[in-house]
């Protein structure tokens, strides 16, 4: 068996998430049956992680196993079996025992706030213009972040996540123009724990919490403490490390 890793970027809108569930349309399911039609084989494919239902990434990694040996054209090919909104870039070989998910060593997400009501960005953006963001106070709640490594306060509830321990990279808002975007990246993040992570900090930077209030919400260890959660459109995977060899 050959194992083959694929980099593509989908807009999330119409699913579920990336990973495959039980009646309900998933990113993961139009990528196997798009790569079991041409291959004429049962394909299954392992992604870099799960992405909530509405949420975008603009580079995802899968990697999936066959006997056939993949032409220059595939990834053309791919395309055309798949629908608008999923878009695969490179198909390349790795050796047969690398992982889409255990062995990436970084992700990093992008979230899209508008300051300013903008019906070109009503589906790709939190239209938060009706109250003014602090920006200041929200990257001052960002180096809290990198105090802790503990992020049950962000997690959602009842999932099947064996530690809640994440270590954090980088996480800052910058400002242009209208558009507010926070870049966040970890090494690994837990189920809706960005969203929710922009939740409270939208709540600092509006004035509810004040910076230091972030250290009582993580410590708190309680998904209550947190603010709510941003809503899922804004919310783009942008990239997934691996150390290639």
């Amino acid at each position: 068996m050959l194992r083959y890793f694929i980099e593509f970027s989908y807009n999330g809108k119409k699913y579920f998430g990336y990973q495959i569930q039980p009646n309900a349309v998933s990113v993961q399911e139009e990528l196997e049956r798009a790569l079991s039609t041409i291959l004429r084989e049962k394909i299954k494919t392992t992604g870099a992680g799960r992405t909530d239902t509405g949420v975008h990434a603009k580079k995802m990694f899968a990697h999936f196993d066959t006997e056939k040996i993949l032409d220059q054209d595939f990834s053309r090919r791919l395309n055309s079996f798949l629908p608008a909104d999923i878009s695969i870039k490179r198909i390349f070989p790795v050796k047969d025992d690398f992982h889409a998910r255990f062995d990436a060593t970084f992700r990093t997400y992008e979230y899209y706030i508008s300051l300013e009501k903008n019906p070109f960005t009503e589906k790709s953006a939190w239209q938060h213009w009706r109250r003014s963001l602090d920006v200041n106070r929200m990257n001052e709640a960002c180096k809290i972040l990198f105090e802790y490594e503990d992020f049950t306060s962000f997690a959602k509830l009842h999932t099947d996540n064996k530690t809640n321990l994440c270590k954090m990279y980088r996480a800052e808002w910058e400002q242009d123009g209208s558009e507010l975007k926070f870049t966040v990246s970890a090494n690994r993040f837990l189920r809706n724990m960005v969203r929710a992570i922009v939740g409270t900090m939208v709540d600092i930077g509006a004035g509810k919490l004040q910076p230091e209030d972030l250290r009582t919400v993580i410590e708190d260890k309680h998904r209550n403490s947190a603010g709510t959660s941003a809503p899922a459109h804004g919310l783009y995977l942008v990239d997934v490390g691996y150390e290639f060899s």
